[in-house]
């Protein structure tokens, strides 16, 4: 995975979970790692991977619109295709900065993550009144097919 590239994210994730990124990956290596950890980190691996070919597909349009290159050089088609990338890339860049900031809204807070939740058994104490008049004898027949 992107463990060793930056991404946008990174200061997010040292807000929330308290440690660099870095820490953050040996502790989600470690025994008992919370399961939202692990996930932020792998959409975080994710996020850096599609950041990283934002990065390119702008170098490469940057380096083919250079001023000082021959104008002979430059293709039409080759920029549609690099602006497909780039909004390819773009979009999944886009998706996994959503997932990953949808994650850490809704995960517990640090200090409860780890510990079990308890939920009550709840019972159901409603009862069904009978209905006012019998379903008649085609209720739920399936319908025949027309040629």
């Amino acid at each position: 995975m992107s463990r060793d590239k930056a991404s946008t994210v990174d200061a997010d994730l040292h807000k929330v979970f308290g440690k660099p990124v870095s820490e953050l990956y040996e502790a989600a290596a470690g025994p008992g790692a919370s399961p939202a950890l692990a996930r932020a980190l792998e959409l975080r691996s994710f996020l850096a991977l599609a950041e990283e070919q934002v990065a390119r597909v702008r170098d490469r349009v940057h380096a083919d619109m250079d001023p000082d290159r021959d104008m002979g050089e430059l293709s039409a088609d080759k920029l549609r295709f690099d602006a497909q990338w780039l909004q390819a890339a773009l979009e999944a860049r886009d998706g996994y900065r959503a997932a990953l900031g949808e994650l850490l809204r809704t995960m517990p807070p640090p200090a409860q993550q780890g510990r079990p939740v308890r939920t009550a058994q709840l019972r159901a104490t409603a009862t069904l009144r009978p209905p006012a008049a019998p379903a008649p004898p085609s209720a739920g027949a399936a319908r025949a097919r027309r040629p």
